[in-house]
């Protein structure tokens, strides 16, 4: 008895099921080839990548409430009091909890958290010379894939 000739449904479906088909594995791939080429320079900065995220976010906007920082990176309070505890013993930041509700917690940059930006900030131009991306691209890059990101959590 002859093979079966695979049909174009069977086809599609195997096509589909490709790794190198699938967009979630790009992005982690990408992802985990992003922690590769941060790590030397974050080690310089003496940051581990969720520290560095951490950082980013109060370079922008000193004085957030521990919820806060994690609402903006997508990360749980359990996860995030760990960094902010080694970040605070780095001497980068303070947690202060608040006089009228103890279980808020304001994270502020200490002066040395503060100088640490001026440091951090070649960070940027080394992404974008192993990318081999204009500025251009990383923007329209990186606004596709927080388009991507908002459709798939209000999905």
């Amino acid at each position: 008895m002859p093979a079966k000739t695979p049909t174009s449904s069977s086809s599609n479906a195997d096509d589909m099921l490709r790794l190198d088909n699938q967009l979630c594995f790009a992005i982690y791939s990408a992802s985990l080839a992003m922690t590769r080429l941060y790590k030397p320079m974050l080690e310089q900065l003496e940051l581990t990548y969720p520290q560095y995220l951490v950082m980013l976010v109060l370079w922008e906007q000193d004085g957030l409430m521990v919820s806060e920082l994690g609402r903006r990176l997508s990360l749980d309070s359990g996860t995030l009091t760990p960094l902010l505890k080694r970040l605070e013993a780095s001497g980068y930041v303070s947690r202060i909890r608040d006089v009228k509700d103890e279980r808020r917690v304001h994270i502020s940059l200490t002066a040395a958290g503060r100088r640490l930006k001026a440091r951090a900030a070649k960070v940027p131009a080394c992404l974008m010379a192993a990318s081999q991306c204009s500025v251009d691209e990383l923007v329209s890059l990186t606004h596709q894939v927080q388009q991507l990101r908002d459709r798939i959590q209000a999905a």
